[in-house]
């Protein structure tokens, strides 16, 4: 169990796992020191009758020692800890950091509950591994060999039976450790589908409501608590097996010590006091195996969890095409300086751009070619499944296309770091999510530096600000998750007061109007044409209402751009946007 990519997350803390093993040898050595003193004191106590005068000396010796190993104890202790917590804050950083890279398009294929364990229960199960399994699997290749070399000269039969003896230790322990290791692979597999399970289950609560399924999900629940009790207790039974045989053979090997010692104290060609001395430093020699072995069950979920953990931060993020897409704070991404802040006159181009979502798919989007000019509004329209909202996603860098250039003005999007595009677009999603917190504070996700009275202005342009001070606390109306104590309406309209709190000259509007009663959309509308002033944008329009008024419409059907156009364009040809029109009766697209 000696994982290679853990060990290389202990390299800046090393010196720390360096500290705990020497405290563990440095804790080994005063063992054998106290023992030495305590056979010489009862040696000369009861052979030699000596007075508690003549042996105080070595009985303060043999407590200060004791109370030294408490503080070396400590020591390492506290040092395994700092490199036990060191490692788990780095990898959870860089965990989190690596999902929230990776975007929405991963997390949509992941479920957030197994996510969730992972990042939490998973990087805290690395703590045993560092805090006991690792610095004891040092100590147990350096103590008894030390151990040992000290008995060998003294007495070589008894070095002997150590010698033979101890492998059997580490050997039953690799025979039992396969096994353990699968079934503490089960447990981990287990816990992360019940986690996974109770989270979907309290997400859909409303939908298995509604149909009448949530008792049926208590017995769902109940059923995989179940089969992660079956497999802990089964993980627990192997380790109890594994300390039994462990505590077994360390005794039985002390055993032969003693009789071989014994038999020749009895004859009388031994001496007592290293007789003792020998023994009482045979179950020392077992001790670091004997600790090993029980600490090999406690770093064994860490292990199991570690593959987990190493195959997401393994996720490449890079294009198809093997462009890094660089972490969000990455300083040394490169960034164009006239994309620091977007020209007057910048132009985004797609050019026979095509994605594929996964290997072996049929693609969402195939040679798509067309401009969006600077100060422009384009609809994109078509029936479900033709590619628009996957065009979205390339222009927010959710996803790379598969073939084919994104270009602002002469440079491809790839080259630009991710998180300052973004600084240049404001998106306002179907359904945008809010927040646990208070209104103001989901609408300063726009701009987290904004004053109160800059949120209110915003709030104020996007029409919210009426129905906002119509809660009893105002701005400060705490949200639930999800903002379930708001309307379609009023939390579209929190949405939009965030874009015009983050003030970007690019707008991505994906059906911000739909599933709305008339009213709501005829208000959030109104608050979206003030949003659009002087501003480009792309709109994913699903009511013709809301792209009639567009500058070009792009129409779409089955990943390619079959028809574009003004409004009365598009009617006069009797394409397909007239059948969608004609079709719906000019209600909706």
């Amino acid at each position: 169990m000696f994982d290679k990519r853990l060990i290389q997350e202990v390299r800046p803390v090393r010196g720390y796992l360096l500290l705990t093993v020497g405290m563990g040898i440095g804790i080994a050595l005063l063992v054998v020191t106290q023992a030495w003193l305590f056979s010489q004191v009862v040696g000369e106590v009861f052979l030699e009758g000596a007075t508690l005068a003549s042996v105080w000396k070595f009985l303060c010796l043999i407590l200060g020692i004791i109370v030294l190993r408490a503080v070396l104890q400590w020591v390492s202790e506290v040092s395994a800890h700092q490199v036990a917590s060191y490692i788990k804050s780095s990898l959870r950083e860089r965990l989190i950091r690596h999902v929230v890279c990776l975007g929405p398009i991963y997390i949509r294929g992941e479920r957030s509950g197994e996510l969730i364990t992972t990042v939490v229960d998973g990087i805290e199960s690395l703590e045993e591994y560092f805090t006991k399994y690792l610095p004891q699997l040092l100590l147990a290749a350096v103590i008894p060999l030390l151990i040992l070399g000290l008995v060998v000269p003294l007495d070589w039969q008894t070095g002997l039976i150590l010698l033979l003896t101890g492998p059997l230790i580490p050997i039953f322990m690799i025979l039992i450790g396969k096994l353990a290791q699968k079934k503490s692979l089960q447990q981990w597999q287990s816990l992360s589908w019940m986690s996974a399970h109770f989270l979907d289950v309290l997400q859909g609560i409303t939908t298995l409501k509604v149909f009448g399924r949530s008792k049926d999900q208590i017995r769902v629940i109940e059923r995989v608590s179940n089969s992660f009790r079956k497999a802990t207790l089964s993980v627990l039974r192997i380790a109890f097996l594994s300390a039994l045989i462990l505590e077994f053979l360390a005794t039985m090997s002390t055993a032969l010590v003693a009789v071989s010692i014994g038999l020749r104290l009895v004859n009388g060609t031994f001496s007592y006091s290293l007789g003792l001395f020998l023994l009482l430093l045979a179950p020392e020699f077992y001790t670091p195996l004997r600790t090993l072995g029980s600490n090999f069950h406690a770093g064994l979920s860490g292990v199991n969890a570690s593959r987990r953990i190493f195959e997401i931060l393994d996720l490449p993020l890079m294009s198809n095409k093997g462009y890094d897409l660089n972490y969000p704070d990455d300083k040394n991404s490169h960034i164009p300086p006239t994309v620091k802040g977007l020209p007057l006159d910048f132009q985004i181009s797609f050019k026979q751009v095509s994605l594929t979502y996964q290997s072996g798919e049929a693609a969402a989007l195939k040679g798509i070619n067309f401009s969006l000019h600077c100060g422009e509004k384009v609809a994109l329209v078509g029936p479900s499944g033709a590619g628009k909202t996957s065009i979205a996603e390339l222009l927010l860098r959710f996803i790379e296309p598969s073939d084919g250039e994104i270009f602002i003005n002469e440079q491809t999007l790839k080259t630009i770091s991710a998180d300052n595009w973004r600084e240049h677009i404001s998106y306002v999603p179907q359904n945008p999510y809010l927040f646990a917190g208070s209104i103001a504070e989901n609408i300063q996700l726009g701009r987290p530096s904004m004053t109160l009275e800059e949120v209110q202005s915003a709030a104020q342009e996007a029409l919210a600000h009426d129905f906002i001070v119509g809660f009893p606390n105002g701005y400060e109306t705490h949200l639930g998750e999800g903002g379930t104590r708001l309307s379609g309406g009023q939390a579209q309209r929190i949405a939009i007061a965030r874009a015009f709190l983050h003030n970007t000259p690019l707008l991505i509007l994906d059906e911000a109007t739909s599933n709305l009663d008339p009213e709501s959309e005829y208000e959030v509308q109104q608050a979206l044409k003030r949003l659009m002033q002087g501003k480009t944008a792309l709109i994913i329009a699903h009511r013709l209402s809301t792209i009639r008024e567009a500058d070009r419409i792009l129409v779409m059907n089955q990943g390619r751009i079959m028809e574009q156009g003004d409004h009365d364009e598009l009617m006069a040809n009797q394409g397909l946007y007239y059948r969608l029109v004609t079709e719906y009766r000019g209600e909706s697209l």
